[in-house]
């Protein structure tokens, strides 16, 4: 069987993790977050007192950062030398640490071949900002999956508040939208739609209806 790939970007919070993680399942395909490896890093960079927005700083600790996926009962961990972040990395201070992180290119080699090497091997999955324009840019399907701000932080509240972190909407909010525009304006490889990939609007699709819309784009392209 070919290799096949398929690349998903779009903002924080758009629901990508959830619906390519799902999508894989049902596919039989390796569901690759890329999101959680740059999590990872500014994980570790806050649990050492490094200040996530200080380039010298976060590329001189990249050599202490063991960072790797585990597939562990069918299920993607990611995981810091050996303990299991895979929870720890979802908190909004994770989540702006892995904003600042990524802006520098550095960290962006540092996880690059990791994630291509993945995507060389075995036919899945992949989400992020720049999979489909920079990391997967020959990927047989690539999707620009988006929502208004508002629903994403609606989303995102709720997400936190099953896990036990209830955060106040104005502040996840305002969160997302910061890092929008982190995201869409930093210099190395910015969050942007690739030419050649399907935008899918998820505001007003429950979860079912956008699984059934992903389905559809990646089986009219992929025969």
């Amino acid at each position: 069987m070919p290799v096949v790939n398929i690349a998903i970007d779009g903002p924080a919070g758009a629901g990508k993790s959830t619906l390519s993680k799902a999508v894989s399942a049902a596919l039989g395909y390796i569901y690759v977050d890329t999101g959680a490896l740059y999590r990872a890093v500014g994980l570790h960079m806050l649990r050492h007192g490094i200040d996530p927005k200080n380039a010298d700083a976060v590329c001189a600790a990249l050599a202490d950062v063991r960072v790797s996926l585990r597939f562990v009962d069918g299920q993607q961990r990611v995981f810091l030398g050996e303990e299991d972040v895979s929870d720890a990395i979802r908190t909004p201070e994770a989540s702006m640490a892995a904003s600042d992180v990524s802006a520098f290119p550095p960290v962006r080699d540092f996880l690059f071949s990791l994630q291509r090497d993945i995507a060389a091997e075995s036919s899945c999955i992949m989400d992020g900002r720049d999979i489909g324009t920079v990391v997967l840019p020959n990927a047989e399907v690539k999707v620009f999956l988006t929502a208004s701000p508002e629903t994403r932080a609606e989303r995102r509240c709720k997400e936190l508040a099953e896990k036990g972190m209830p955060t106040p909407y104005a502040d996840v909010l305002a969160d997302i939208i910061r890092r929008d525009y982190n995201d869409s304006h930093r210099a190395v490889a910015p969050l942007r739609q690739a030419d050649d990939a399907v935008l899918l609007d998820t505001s007003d699709l429950d979860f079912d209806a956008a699984f059934a819309a992903l389905i559809q784009i990646i089986k009219e392209r992929v025969q």
